[in-house]
């Protein structure tokens, strides 16, 4: 009898752990997008476009070649109102993502269920991005992504098993 309550106790904390490698990762992410936010307020009354032609040339990219003639078409139409509606998409963002990993560092079922749905949203576009065009990174995102809702779809299971639903 009292080995079953160790394993089941030590299975918990694997549950716990892996919930909080998943708080982590998202927690990071919201951390990340909030500092790429606060970044972007520093462009606000700046000329974006000169910014983007010192960083392509900064990195000796060539600027006729397709990718850096992209990206420097992209910071021509960018104004402060669009800083600044980016800069709050970001904000948004990361509340969201540092709500989550609060919630989940928690062991919040709400929080679980919100990760399932919103890294389940990605799945599909992830899907065809490898379908379109594989590349490792995509394969891996998507690799990822699928082994995160994978691992909190069983955890709820198994919580709704447990009857702790």
């Amino acid at each position: 009898m009292r080995r079953a309550t160790i394993h089941r106790d030590t299975g918990t904390e694997a549950g716990s752990r892996g919930l909080h490698v998943v708080a982590l990762f998202e927690g990071i992410k919201g951390v990340l997008v909030l500092l790429v936010g606060f970044e972007l307020l520093t462009y606000i009354h700046r000329d974006v476009h000169e910014v983007a032609l010192q960083l392509v040339e900064r990195f000796h990219f060539n600027p006729a070649s397709q990718y850096p003639r992209i990206f420097l078409d992209l910071t021509e139409r960018i104004n402060d109102a669009k800083l600044w509606s980016m800069a709050i998409a970001a904000a948004l963002y990361s509340v969201v993502r540092i709500v989550e990993a609060v919630g989940l560092w928690m062991k919040k079922m709400w929080a679980e269920w919100f990760a399932v749905l919103t890294g389940g949203l990605y799945i599909p576009v992830e899907i065809y991005e490898v379908v379109h065009r594989v590349t490792w990174s995509k394969v891996t995102v998507l690799v990822i992504n699928c082994g995160v809702v994978f691992y909190l779809l069983f955890v709820l299971i198994r919580k709704s098993d447990k009857g702790t639903i």
